[in-house]
């Protein structure tokens, strides 16, 4: 049986592939100690947990939801969005829930991308976005950001190749993996960019809320909503990456569209897990300074790490990640990668799984608890004396 021609080209999952060998090493009796995937390992806010169980205990909530997602999810998320971001959405008309923001980006792609169409993929950048626009029939165009322009398009370079195919352009600030925020004027910019050039800006969120004191969204810039599409997800906010629950915004018509999509794919979320996620979108600036204070104190650690490889990282980053450039004995953070896994049983990721931008940059996650670094520190230490 011959697979389809749109799986040419598209390859397993880098952490998918990486998982399994990290698996083996771990039946060998490595013990490797993973610092390299974003999955919060702290829980959700326990009347998350208590809002989850009452509503399952309920009868009649077990059926098929609607597509659109309950009301009172859409309303939590419109008020979420006006109170963090100064952003106001219609939640009947202008918010579509997801099953985690991931399937939102197949989702646009499938309703925007004809054959050929182009789509604008940062690099570095979320690998998904090629894979969903190669998987829609589409062709990935890379964009580079570098770190002497503070990982931002060069939107004049941009501006003066042929831009005649291109429908889509992903954006995604706080930026992963480098956790570079968006500056005065960029979102404007950007937005005029899409405006000038006649194309649909996709701007990925996730990550407002970690470590950073102001969230901002792209929707904010007047007349925005003409040319944005913004997904948001609670998988790092509110520590409930398992419960794929994400969300899609923009105007009624762009929502409307890919509802087209949406709904020919899944058939609703689990209604106590909505109910749940509306109460998670209601905890107020306690829950983010909870649990920015914990991120901060581990990032400090993973500070120590890159200091014994001798990286050079910036202190400005925000995020869930900690991004670091690496010293120049080696050929590619590949190098350094395999190095401290097989040296010391630690894995971090390297940066080019991001694109070839990221070649010389490692990224640490701060997902685990203190003891987990430590121990990392004292077998890289070891491996490096």
């Amino acid at each position: 049986m011959m697979i389809a021609k749109r799986m040419e080209g598209v390859s397993e999952y880098y952490f998918s592939q990486k998982l399994r060998e990290i698996d083996l090493l771990n039946k060998e009796g490595k013990n490797i100690i993973n610092l390299g995937i974003g999955s919060p390992d702290l829980p959700p806010h326990p009347d998350v947990i208590r809002t989850l169980q009452e509503e399952a205990a309920k009868p009649g909530v077990h059926g098929y939801q609607g597509y659109k997602g309950i009301p009172a999810l859409r309303q939590a998320f419109a008020d979420w969005y006006q109170q963090w971001y100064q952003v106001v959405l219609d939640p009947d008309t202008e918010i579509l829930p997801l099953i985690g923001s991931k399937e939102g980006i197949m989702h646009i792609c499938m309703t925007y991308l004809n054959e050929g169409d182009q789509a604008l993929i940062p690099d570095p950048g979320y690998p998904t976005y090629a894979s969903a626009v190669k998987l829609a029939g589409g062709q990935s165009i890379t964009y580079p950001l570098q770190e002497e322009r503070n990982w931002y398009p060069d939107l004049e370079a941009l501006a003066a190749t042929d831009l005649s195919k291109v429908k889509l352009m992903f954006v995604n600030y706080p930026h992963m993996p480098t956790g570079q925020q968006v500056e005065t004027g960029m979102f404007e910019k950007l937005v005029h960019f899409a405006k000038e050039n006649n194309l649909l800006l996709i701007h990925d969120n996730p990550y407002s809320f970690i470590l950073n004191d102001s969230p901002v969204s792209l929707l904010e810039v007047p007349g925005a909503k003409e040319v944005v599409l913004e997904l948001n997800s609670l998988s790092k906010s509110h520590n409930m990456a398992g419960w794929r629950i994400g969300m899609l915004c923009g105007s009624k018509e762009r929502i409307e569209e890919v509802l087209r999509f949406k709904s020919n794919m899944d058939s609703g979320m689990f209604q106590p897990l909505q109910m749940a996620a509306a109460k998670a979108l209601s905890l107020g600036k306690e829950w983010y300074s909870y649990i920015n204070g914990i991120y901060a104190q581990r990032r400090n650690e993973v500070y120590r790490i890159l200091d014994i490889l001798g990286c050079h990282y910036e202190l400005k980053q925000v995020g869930l990640f900690v991004w670091a450039k690496i010293p120049g004995q080696y050929t590619d953070a590949y190098a350094l990668s395999d190095e401290v896994l097989y040296g010391a049983n630690v894995f971090l990721t390297p940066g080019g799984i991001f694109g070839s931008q990221g070649n010389r940059y490692i990224r640490i996650s701060l997902c685990g608890d203190l003891s987990r670094f430590e121990q990392a520190i004292i077998r890289i230490s070891k491996l490096y004396k």
